[in-house]
């Protein structure tokens, strides 16, 4: 049977410490260990709002969660029905909540007074916080003004107010969007500027929010999902990211406002070497070629070239092989490549033969237990190291007899 829990974060958000009884255990569909209280300071997941932590009785408390009407607090260790127990909120993450928070209902509030632009969805994320907005386009001078506005509330330390209505007195208030229930009203209101309905937790002042930092926005099917950040967690961003600036200014031996240029000119710089590192892999890659059709060995009416190589990449092995065969006529190539943990196959010929490459290596992979195909042209293929790389080459060679 569902019990209700009295909600004490509804009459004290600042309330870190709480007694409470145990009125049910129980175990969920993953056999998670839950207990109902009769009263609780935790917020369950909620309005976009994460869970608190903290401790019953000491036992961590992982997760709260809503469901038919209990509020769950999901611990490790059972507490016995009637038991009486203390409770204790992880306050570092709730008051970081209340910032992210209330931080949203500003920067929504300013977002629709300066530009129109309606909150539709709010996410409270870890680290991060994001709106969509409902604009299928956002202007850095807009984004900016609406953070210009957030945070003159925030500077002029307004209250933050709650208060329970019925349906009948919302008409009383001037509400940015329409409320999902029809009873229990909750209105979370900054004084002329923001009115909402909201189940979440907010700090008494728009002052303890801190301040409010916009980071980035990107197009969401027809809405802007724009990214912020709120109270500690922006200066922690500033700190991170100073400490970035720093790093970047010394390696670059330029100041802060010459990074983005100096950056600039280090990554066109290594994209040119990059250029003439892959020009001159494949002069080497032709040199190569040439060498080995150099030394080809006829083999019942065709050119043979065979080599072992040890922890060759494959792709360049696949680049000499194709070089070959368009260098050469009446070539064909069996490359074996040992690796650390295995051996592989590459095999290929010129146009102006008929045999298989793919038959050729799929009749040898199974003496490596191994996979692989291609055309017949060109295949590779590669698998365990059950017999030597030495035997695998005669084996293909012998393939091919």
């Amino acid at each position: 049977m569902n019990v209700v829990t009295e909600k004490l974060y509804y009459l004290d958000p600042y309330l870190g410490r709480f007694t409470a009884k145990v009125l049910q255990t129980g175990k969920d569909d993953k056999e998670q260990l839950y207990v109902v209280l009769d009263q609780t300071a935790f917020y369950p997941t909620g309005g976009g709002q994460s869970f608190d932590t903290g401790t019953l009785n000491d036992i961590p408390v992982y997760d709260v969660e809503e469901i038919d009407g209990e509020i769950r607090h999901y611990i490790k260790e059972t507490i016995a029905v009637g038991e009486e127990c203390v409770g204790e909120i992880n306050w570092d993450r709730r008051i970081d909540h209340m910032q992210q928070h209330a931080g949203q209902h500003i920067l929504s509030a300013a977002f629709e007074e300066e530009l129109g632009f309606k909150t539709v969805s709010f996410h409270l994320g870890k680290e991060i916080c994001s709106i969509d907005l409902a604009t299928d386009r956002l202007l850095e001078q807009e984004a900016m003004e609406a953070e210009k506005m957030a945070n003159i509330i925030i500077l002029e330390n307004r209250p933050i107010e709650t208060r329970w209505v019925s349906k009948e007195e919302l008409v009383n208030f001037q509400l940015r969007k329409e409320v999902a229930v029809t009873e229990n009203i909750r209105l979370v209101i900054i004084p002329d500027f923001d009115y909402n309905g909201c189940g979440g937790t907010h700090p008494q002042s728009t002052g303890q929010v801190g301040a409010i930092k916009i980071l980035h926005w990107e197009k969401q099917k027809k809405h802007i999902r724009l990214y912020f950040i709120c109270g500690k967690r922006v200066r922690e961003e500033l700190h991170k990211k100073h400490q970035v600036i720093q790093n970047l200014t010394a390696l670059l031996s330029v100041p802060q406002e010459q990074l983005v240029e100096a950056t600039k000119r280090v990554v066109d710089q290594t994209k040119e070497l990059e250029k003439t590192v892959t020009d001159l892999k494949s002069q080497l890659v032709e040199y190569e070629a040439n060498a080995y059709i150099a030394k080809s060995i006829q083999n019942n009416g065709y050119e043979i070239i065979k080599e072992v190589f040890y922890n060759r990449p494959m792709s360049e092995l696949q680049q000499l092989a194709k070089r070959i065969s368009s260098n050469s006529n009446n070539t064909i190539t069996v490359f074996v490549n040992e690796t650390d943990e295995k051996l592989q196959i590459v095999c290929a010929r010129d146009t102006g033969l008929q045999l298989s490459m793919n038959q050729l290596v799929k009749e040898a992979l199974p003496s490596i237990n191994g996979k692989g195909g291609g055309t017949d042209q060109i295949a590779q293929g590669g698998g365990e190291k059950l017999i030597s790389s030495e035997e695998l080459l005669g084996l293909l060679v012998q393939i091919l007899e």
